[in-house]
């Protein structure tokens, strides 16, 4: 943005220059802004007080007048601050020409992030929200090297300072692209067959993380990662799983360690062969981390591990069958666990969730569950829609069996993997003799924190951190 535009003052959708000369056009439709009737930069106004005291200390000043390099230091200067404007309502901020956020007063003074608004320990919100006027306006706004400095209206007046880049992120109107966008995840078929994700053992357990932030975000970009060089035992297997976070109990126990004795209600108890599925359809919240270490295989063949990306398979599934992946993103399906006599789980609400989830503001794929082992008697489905519904399936199933969708990898004893079961479905090949498996579940809101803290601690680089967090972390 010129130097001119940015020291321009804004009057409906003309802006024009401090001398009056008009500079350029701002077309509402355009940025959608609406009238724009004051500009807010560096406040240049003086009240009676200070500017008869200026008038007195003329002479004074004249001595130190600018040079030409302190002119072009504070053009530069303003050049690298966003210009804003205020209305009733609302402040806008233009980052560039072309984008602009919108925030409201009332917004703005609910997030000030002061110490008397906001603890800076616990990360609460101190400020009564219900105490702030609906029609509050700032008595001055204006851009500053630490952000949008807001002084608000009040019996003393108070100053909030909201960093350029927090308001970035959490742009609402509208939202920003790039604070949109998650973190960048890497689709893939059977080739991830020539280099698939793995981390070694030594570095995950390593004391100081930098090999267990390594581990997460392999999953987290892929979905599933390997370990290698895990001691085959139950106890070293459980360390890693604990290095995540707390395991999950469920029906099945803790930390599982089993064959194919049905020691379980479950056909993971067999030796049969499992088609590609998530794990816990019939959980209101499934488990989000799986991890397993084959211990053992003595005595037969076979038991050859599957993984499909089930984020691939749907995005082939969107670009060749629309219709599908729309049935398939709103009719829910139920799922059950019954094969315990002492318990008899469904999702809640018993309605069941969809294969196919996505986040409600974003409208990204977040979540796959599928597993047709464990369905449900089919009645979420009207009657215009039923064969339209089995229909459905039977093209999701088609893709996820696709030689193209997946990766077989025979597992031995010192490699564990981690998959994301949220995205990723799991299966295995029929075999016989005696097949030692050991896993666990953890939360995904257990693996999403322990990720969370530690790109916080390698990657980002926020202000007023306390306590080892920034008060601005975008989480919070």
């Amino acid at each position: 943005m010129s130097r001119l535009l940015r020291s321009a003052i804004f009057s409906g959708n003309t802006v024009r220059s401090t001398s009056g000369r008009t500079v350029a056009s701002l077309r509402r439709d355009s940025i959608n802004c609406g009238p724009i009737p004051r500009c807010c930069r560096y406040s240049s106004k003086l009240s009676p007080s200070a500017s008869a005291s200026a008038s007195a200390s003329a002479s004074a000043s004249a001595a130190l007048r600018p040079t030409p390099s302190d002119l072009q230091a504070s053009a530069a200067y303003r050049d690298s601050l966003p210009v804003c404007a205020v209305d009733k309502k609302r402040v806008m901020i233009g980052w560039d020409t072309r984008t602009w956020s919108r925030f409201h007063h009332v917004w703005l003074r609910d997030h000030c992030r002061c110490t008397k608004c906001f603890h800076q320990i616990t990360k609460q919100r101190l400020v009564n929200t219900f105490e702030i006027p609906a029609d509050i306006e700032p008595l001055e706004v204006a851009p500053t090297a630490e952000g949008l400095s807001v002084t608000w209206s009040g019996t003393q007046p108070h100053l909030s300072i909201y960093p350029w880049s927090w308001l970035q992120s959490n742009s609402y109107d509208p939202p920003l692209e790039h604070a949109r966008s998650s973190q960048e995840k890497v689709l893939w078929g059977s080739k991830i067959q020539q280099h698939p994700p793995a981390v070694s053992y030594e570095e995950v357990m390593n004391p100081d993380d930098k090999g267990l932030h390594k581990w997460l975000l392999k999953i987290d970009e892929f979905g599933f990662c390997f370990v290698n060089g895990v001691p085959p035992t139950p106890e070293a297997t459980e360390e890693l799983s604990m290095r995540i976070g707390f395991i999950r109990e469920t029906q099945y126990g803790k930390f599982w360690d089993f064959t194919s004795d049905l020691a379980k209600g479950d056909t993971a108890y067999t030796t049969l062969a499992l088609g590609a599925h998530t794990d816990n359809t019939y959980f209101t919240d499934p488990c989000g981390i799986q991890l397993f270490h084959l211990l053992s295989h003595t005595g037969g063949t076979g038991g050859a591990t599957l993984l499909v990306d089930g984020f691939y398979v749907a995005s082939i599934l969107r670009a060749t069958h629309p219709s599908v992946y729309s049935l398939l993103s709103r009719v829910p399906v139920i799922a059950h666990a019954a094969g315990e006599p002492g318990a008899l789980y469904i999702p809640s609400p018993s309605s069941g969730y969809p294969v196919l989830g996505h986040g409600r503001v974003t409208g990204e794929l977040v979540q796959v569950r599928w597993n047709n082992d464990d369905r449900s008697v089919v009645k979420g489905v009207t009657g215009d829609e039923m064969e339209e519904w089995y229909n459905a399936i039977r093209v999701w199933h088609k893709l996820l069996t696709s030689p193209d969708s997946e990766y077989w990898v025979q597992l031995s004893a010192g490699t564990a993997v981690a998959v994301d079961n949220h995205r990723v479905l799991h299966g295995r090949s029929a075999f016989d003799g005696k097949r030692r498996m050991c896993g666990a579940y953890i939360g995904i809101d257990e693996y999403k924190s322990k990720l969370t803290v530690l790109q916080e601690r390698f990657e980002i680089n926020l202000p007023q951190v306390v306590q080892g967090r920034s008060i601005w972390h975008p989480h919070i």
